[in-house]
């Protein structure tokens, strides 16, 4: 099914020599007989059918390529038994680009905002992968099987080490560049990490822990500097060798693990295979995202996030091109001249991003390329939805998801948008919503959103938290994964977000979702950002409390009156019960860090 372009020539050559007239000389017809069969039928075998002696391999359309793929993740056609990423698809994709079906765009694009751009197309990012990967097993030793944690910014070497790990069957552990030295200690400890890979900034605090870290063999330094015991990626990458063989995993190979974290303990360490997130998200790429092979899909997001992530593994199927801007530091007037400037036809932002965007003149850029845009990792309030859409022309289609899983619900491009809403279950999952034991509640009712799991698991799920069986039970509820989050869905089969249901705020026997709340102050243009909790009280046992980002235009006006003014809003937009009863305001901050 998943033809392996490169071998079949390889074979094809050793076909040729076994017919050729010295080995016809050199040995007896039916051994030539022999093994010319046994040629044969290893080019029949699993990795498809190359063509017949003496003919070019053929290469299937991409649509055709596209639709097999698209088919496994919708649950249609079975996973096959080996599957890797960057053999399957990326290799296959560069045989399609030279063959001439892709058009020219590069497959990646980096710029850092002061004039310096890498631009690597399918081709170049398979060479440049391979050296990565001999780094990897070589100077470094690693086997499939093995850990790395990846803690980079927004750096090409990000995406190629990335590749490189699927090439050598190494697993990455990604991690965002605010990890402080507890966080990275932790981190290495519990995944046995044998290397990690980082930049000057973030070496110093591994180099104070690293004697606490007995797993850890290697640590590779992604600067064009040196630093003492570490070995500098960027000078073996240069001298490494273009010529390697990719291992060859099994789709249900982990591939990556992610920290989550949770409101009790340590983070934990959420596992995915070969085919969960390689596979399973070229569905949602097609449908939710709209990518093709001429589109160019940018995603603010950190790499440290799961949505890094799927940004890979929804547009390298497609054959899209991902765009990347080092973006330092979050900055609404950098995005927008970013869109304006280059040929950018698809943009992904988490809701804070658009808020930031619609406080601009949005009509002092002109946006020539983008068509698509979308929303996700938190909710979107349905006021900056409209304000998007009226000054850009342009919807916002949200998506939801989990570092557990891929796309759960999603409003896919084409289909009704209800404001407010996190779209329609997503396939192959059967998304319902269900009481405290494991009931499916009717249409309004409101409770876990949960995702069923038996008879059948979806393939596009995580394995397991690592090392903690228990959290991996305690995730079940009878036929279903409880996602932990709380919503209701309506008669059409739009589900409608809560809250977290370890957050729900219980005031005087009232249940307050944090999210309704932070949606209704969204609506003010005091509010830049906000999050609500629940704080302890006498008398009603909990309450609302409110911690406001203001906007520059308010952050000098009188507290207590805009204290005031924003309860009163509150009361107004939602049910008056939920309005904040304690508050506590924050001047503007314009380096927003930690934006994913």
């Amino acid at each position: 099914m998943f033809t392996g372009i490169k071998a079949c020539l390889q074979l094809k050559q050793l076909l040729d020599i076994l017919c050729s007239p010295r080995v016809q000389k050199q040995g007896r017809s039916s051994m030539r007989l022999w093994l010319r069969g046994l040629v044969l039928q290893v080019l029949r075998s699993a990795r498809g059918t190359c063509g017949s002696p003496g003919q070019p391999p053929t290469l299937p359309a991409p649509q055709k390529v596209v639709a097999t793929w698209e088919a496994i993740s919708l649950g249609r056609r079975p996973v096959p038994e080996y599957f890797n990423f960057a053999h399957d698809v990326l290799d296959m994709w560069s045989q399609l680009e030279k063959a001439g079906h892709r058009p020219p765009i590069p497959a990646f694009w980096w710029v850092d905002g002061m004039g310096a751009e890498v631009k690597w197309s399918f081709e170049e990012l398979g060479e440049q992968s391979r050296k990565a990967a001999n780094v990897l097993g070589g100077v470094c030793g690693l086997q499939p099987g093995d850990r790395v944690m990846l803690v980079l910014p927004r750096l090409p070497e990000w995406w190629l080490v990335s590749v490189a790990c699927m090439r050598t069957g190494a697993v990455m552990i990604p991690g965002i560049s605010q990890l402080t030295e507890k966080d990275l200690r932790f981190r290495l400890q519990a995944s046995k990490a044998k290397c990690i890979i980082t930049n000057d900034s973030t070496a110093p605090q591994v180099d104070a822990i690293s004697a606490d870290c007995p797993s850890l063999q290697t640590k590779l330094l992604v600067s064009d500097s040196s630093r003492p015991s570490w070995v500098n990626f960027r000078e073996l990458l240069r001298e490494a060798s273009t010529e390697h063989s990719c291992a060859r995993t099994k789709s249900q190979d982990p591939l990556a693990i992610y920290f989550t974290s949770g409101t009790t303990g340590n983070p934990k360490m959420v596992e995915h295979t070969q085919a969960s997130y390689g596979l399973g998200f070229v569905a949602s790429g097609r449908r939710w995202v709209a990518l093709t092979e001429s589109d160019i899909f940018w995603n603010t997001t950190d790499t440290g996030w799961v949505k890094a992530a799927w940004t890979l593994f929804s547009a390298w199927p497609n054959g899209s091109c991902i765009f990347v801007h080092k973006l330092p530091q979050v900055d609404a007037k950098t995005i927008l001249n970013t869109l304006s400037r280059f040929p950018i036809t698809t943009l992904c932002c988490v809701p804070t991003i658009f808020r930031l965007l619609v406080q601009e003149d949005l009509t002092r850029y002109q946006f020539q390329s983008l068509k698509h845009c979308l929303a996700g990792g938190e909710a979107l309030n349905p006021d900056v939805r409209e304000k998007w859409k009226s000054q850009t022309g342009l919807e916002l289609h949200e998506g939801y998801g989990q570092s557990e899983t891929v796309v759960i619900c999603a409003n896919p491009k084409g289909s009704k948008i209800k404001s407010g809403s996190m779209g329609t279950a997503s396939p192959p999952y059967d998304v319902q919503i269900v009481d405290d034991e494991g009931n499916v509640l009717p249409p309004g009712g409101e409770g876990d959103i949960a995702i069923r799991v038996r008879p059948t698991r979806p393939f596009c799920f995580f394995s397991c938290y690592l090392d903690n069986p228990e959290k991996t039970a305690a995730s079940e509820r009878g036929d279903f994964y409880i996602t932990g989050d709380r919503a209701h869905v309506d008669k059409d089969g739009y589900f409608w977000f809560m809250g977290r249901n370890d957050d729900v705020i219980i005031s005087s026997s009232y249940r307050i979702g944090p999210i309704e709340v932070e949606s209704a102050l969204a609506e003010h243009p005091a509010v830049l950002e906000s999050a609500v909790v629940s704080s302890p009280d006498p008398t009603r046992g909990e309450v609302v409390k409110a911690f406001i980002v203001l906007s520059p235009a308010y952050s000098s006006r009188d507290p207590e009156t805009l204290t005031w003014e924003l309860q009163e809003h509150v009361k107004r937009v939602t049910a008056p019960y939920k309005y904040p009863r304690k508050n506590c305001r924050r001047r503007f901050l314009e380096r927003s860090k930690g934006v994913n």
